[in-house]
């Protein structure tokens, strides 16, 4: 365990100093609180100790820059004029916890083995999430022939700037397939940004799009980028974009013409640099008929069309599917890993899965919920279909 002691007075850091090292603690120390900014962003510790008053900047200044440079660490704030409001502003800041001086050796013993404690679970839940991540990666599951078409596609589709429009029923899987091109293109180091077209209120989706000026509406009470901004360099996905007002997508046809958008509310033009993948659950062409999507729009965005098939389509990536989901469910419930049987397998494969991949994930999570360690025909006749 790595310590830093940021204090003024040299009597603390060294009573400190003595108590920490007589329990095999590795400490360094700064005297002041620039000096231990300038320390924490050189140096990775387990624990800060820190002084609430001190010359050229006190702790809560540290406290503060500790938070804004996302600096983890946990914080114990030390005062000599500790009062009831300094200790809840410091946690209420972010600090750990809060003693006061004369230092009470059983209290520091006490945060030391707290934040032994915490550090733990931190590292517990971070190969968690490594794991969890591993496991669902970007990887799409399935060997049936239209996803290892799809699969062929996007490796051939992604090094391009090609924009690709991506069609399916909800739940297929389609922002999986977009994040795949993204990843898999020479884009993959820079943001993956996701809009939900249908998500969106008509009114404020050209904001949400383009940003908007401070004043341009009653709310925008400050300058804001907005999507096809914050993609830039990067890929933009609209999901779901047979959703788009045709206002909207007369603004979109133009960015994809000229790079070049206009935030809300403003008249300068900025360029912007980013790769459009589209998705949708509507069939365009019908919208297109009925006056409700620009046709030139469409063909701007469908340079690569990937159509994503139902589940019911591709019964036998079912079981394929189930098996990768009851190991992501099993690491997120924190239980030990269960089994699907073959009866099991074969029940799922005969549901009308008309919620798709998502709802197959879902009745994997209750059936890892309701079930003991082995999952049989029985337990899947039982919970799928809840009536």
């Amino acid at each position: 365990m790595k310590v830093l002691i940021i204090d003024d007075e040299r009597a603390i850091r060294r009573a400190l100093r003595e108590i920490l090292e007589f329990e095999q603690i590795q400490v360094q120390e700064a005297e002041n609180g620039k000096d231990g900014i300038e320390s924490l962003r050189a140096n990775s510790y387990d624990l800060v100790f820190c002084d609430i008053k001190m010359p050229i900047m006190d702790g809560m200044e540290v406290l503060t820059a500790i938070q804004s440079e996302k600096i983890e660490v946990p914080v114990v704030m030390i005062s000599g004029h500790g009062t009831v409001e300094t200790a809840v502003q410091a946690i209420k800041q972010g600090a750990f916890d809060f003693i006061e001086k004369p230092l009470d050796l059983n209290r520091i013993l006490v945060i030391l083995r707290n934040v032994k404690d915490r550090n733990h679970l931190v590292e517990e839940t971070q190969v968690l999430k490594a794991t969890v991540k591993k496991i669902k990666g970007s990887k799409i599951v399935g060997d049936s022939e239209g996803i290892l078409a799809i699969r062929e596609m996007i490796e051939r589709v992604a090094p391009s700037e090609a924009r690709v429009l991506i069609t399916g029923q909800n739940g297929t899987g389609k922002e999986l397939v977009a994040r795949s091109l993204h990843e898999l293109s020479i884009r993959s180091k820079m943001p993956f940004i996701e809009v939900n077209c249908a998500a969106i209120p008509t009114e404020l989706i050209e904001s949400e799009l383009f940003g908007h000026e401070k004043g341009a509406f009653t709310s925008a009470v400050k300058d804001k980028k907005g999507k096809f901004e914050l993609a830039s360099g990067g890929t933009l996905f609209l999901d779901e974009i047979g959703d788009m007002s045709l206002s909207a997508q007369a603004k979109v046809l133009r960015a994809l013409q000229e790079n070049v958008i206009q935030r809300v509310g403003g008249e300068k033009d900025i360029k912007v640099d980013c790769r459009i993948v589209a998705a949708t659950n509507k069939e365009l062409r019908k919208e297109i008929n009925e006056g409700r999507f620009r046709e030139d729009l469409f063909h701007r965005l469908a340079v690569i069309p990937i159509h994503v098939p139902s589940l019911n389509e591709r019964k036998d990536d079912i079981s394929i599917l189930a098996e990768h989901f009851l190991n992501i469910v099993c690491l997120e419930q924190g239980v030990k890993l269960k089994t699907l049987t073959n009866d099991a397998k074969k029940e799922l494969t005969e549901i009308n899965w008309s919620g798709n991949i998502r709802e197959l994930r879902n009745v994997i999570e209750r059936l890892v919920i309701l079930c003991d360690g082995t999952i049989d025909g029985k337990d899947v006749s039982r919970y799928a279909n809840p009536k």
